[in-house]
C-alpha cells in the first residue's frame, strides 16, 4: 500500500475527545484506514504528500437516513405544499407505483446517481431504505440493488399500507414473507409509525419480527404530530428514532436515558412545513442528535448535508460544533458505526479514511456561507474521489 500524508489542514475536526480540534494539522492514509493523526510540524514522511493549502478537514459526512431506492417525480406534490396543500404519508403510494414500473437499470441508475451527487458534496458513508416496493418480490428488488451501493440498508416494507390492502393482512406479509425476503441484503429495519401509516402496534410487530431475524431496529416517529414512535423506539432499544419533529416532556426524558439516537431531518421539515425538530432542547437534555437528509422523492429531495448543517446553526439553534458532529459522528452513531476498527464519523488512527476538505479555513464557514458548494476534496475509504 502507498502511504499519504495530507498536510496544510488550518483546523482538523476529529470528533475524539483525545484528539480534539486541531489547527495546523496532517493526517497520514494508508490503504482505506487512517494510521497517523498530529501537527504538521511533526507529520511522518509518507510515500505522498497532499498539502490542501490552510483548508479546513472534518470527517465526511455520514447520512444515516434515506430513500433512495425510487423512481419517477412528485414536483406537483410540493408545489402544492408550498401553495397551502398539508403533507401526508400518503404520497407516498405515487413512488410506489413509479419503482414498480421501473427497471432495475433505471433503479439502479438512479440510485448510483443520488449517492455520486452526494459524494460531490462530502458524504462518504450513505444508509438507504427499501419502502417503495412494498410487495415481497419488489421489496427484495429494492434491497438486492441497494446492498450493491448503499454503506447500510434498511427494509422499510412498513412504510405505509398499500392502496386497496389491509393494515393487518400487508402486516403480517411484512412479519413474515416480505422480511424473509429481503434478510440477506439488509443490516436494519424500520417502520413509519404515524398516523396514516402504521399504530403502535402494527409497529411493534413489525420491529419484534425484524428483531427474532437478528436485525437491528429503527423507527420513524413524532414527524406529524405527537404519537408512540419515541416510545417504542426506546422501549425496544432501536438504534435511532428519526424525524422527531412533535416531543413532549415524557418523549426527551425517555430518550435522554436511553441509547437510542434522535435523527433530526431539517431538510424534510422545511420542505413539509413543518416546525423545525427542537434540537436544541434534545441537546440540552442529554439527548444524543443526529442529523440526516432524508433524500427522497417527496418530502425533502436534496442530498445536501451542508444544507442541513446551515439549518441546524441558523434555525435550530446548534452550534456549528454541534452540528458537525450530528451530521458526522451523530450519524454514525445512529448507524453504530462509529466504534472499533474501520468507525466512520471520526478521524483517528484505525478510522476508515473517509475525509471531507473544505474551500475554507474553517468548519464555521459551512454556516458562515449557507447555500455556497464548499467541498474542496473528499476521500473515501482512502481514495480521493473528488
Amino acid at each position: 500500500m502507498t502511504a499519504t500524508v495530507i498536510t496544510g489542514i488550518s483546523e482538523l475536526t476529529t470528533n475524539e475527545p483525545e484528539l480534539g480540534r486541531l489547527t495546523e494539522a496532517a493526517v497520514v492514509v494508508d490503504g482505506e484506514r487512517v494510521v497517523w493523526v498530529g501537527r504538521s510540524a511533526d507529520e511522518p514522511v509518507a510515500d505522498e504528500r497532499v498539502d490542501v493549502g490552510g483548508r479546513a478537514m472534518l470527517p465526511g459526512w455520514v447520512d444515516s437516513h434515506t430513500h433512495l431506492v425510487f423512481a419517477g417525480d412528485r414536483t406537483a406534490e410540493f408545489e402544492a405544499r408550498m401553495a397551502g396543500q398539508a403533507y401526508s404519508a400518503g404520497g407516498i403510494n405515487v413512488t410506489v407505483e413509479a419503482t414498480r414500473a421501473a427497471s432495475d437499470e433505471e433503479l439502479a441508475g438512479n440510485l448510483r446517481r443520488l449517492v455520486n451527487e452526494a459524494v460531490r458534496q462530502g458524504t462518504t458513508y450513505v444508509e438507504t431504505k427499501t419502502g417503495y416496493g412494498l410487495t415481497v418480490e419488489q421489496e427484495a428488488r429494492s434491497a438486492r440493488i441497494a446492498a450493491d451501493v448503499a454503506d447500510e440498508v434498511t427494509f422499510l416494507g412498513a412504510h405505509i399500507v398499500p392502496a386497496g390492502e389491509s393494515a393487518e393482512s400487508y402486516v403480517d406479509v411484512v412479519c413474515g414473507p416480505m422480511l424473509d425476503a429481503v434478510a440477506p441484503y439488509v443490516r436494519w429495519a424500520d417502520v413509519f409509525c404515524e398516523t396514516g401509516a402504521f399504530d403502535a402496534d402494527q409497529s411493534e410487530r413489525v420491529l419484534q419480527a425484524a428483531k427474532r431475524r437478528g436485525l437491528g431496529l429503527r423507527v420513524h416517529g413524532n414527524q406529524l404530530g405527537e404519537g408512540p414512535g419515541v416510545q417504542l423506539a426506546v422501549r425496544l432499544g432501536a438504534a435511532s428514532v428519526d424525524h422527531c419533529t412533535h416531543l413532549s416532556d415524557e418523549d426527551v426524558a425517555a430518550l435522554a436515558a436511553s441509547d437510542t439516537v434522535a435523527t433530526v431531518l431539517p431538510a424534510c421539515d422545511l420542505s413539509t412545513r413543518q416546525p423545525l425538530a427542537p434540537a436544541r432542547r434534545l441537546l440540552d437534555a442529554g439527548v444524543t442528535v443526529a442529523i440526516a437528509s432524508n433524500a427522497n422523492p417527496g418530502s425533502s429531495y436534496t442530498t445536501s448535508m451542508a444544507y442541513c448543517v446551515a439549518t441546524a446553526v441558523l434555525q435550530m439553534g446548534m452550534s456549528v460544533e454541534e452540528a458537525v458532529w450530528a451530521a458526522t459522528r451523530g450519524g454514525a452513531r445512529a448507524l453504530r458505526a462509529d466504534a472499533g476498527d474501520g468507525a466512520v464519523g471520526v478521524i483517528r488512527p484505525g478510522a476508515r479514511a473517509d475525509l471531507h476538505v473544505l474551500d475554507a479555513p474553517s468548519a464555521t464557514h459551512l454556516a458562515y456561507r449557507p447555500g455556497v458548494p464548499l467541498t474542496w476534496a473528499v476521500w473515501r475509504r482512502g481514495q480521493r474521489v473528488v
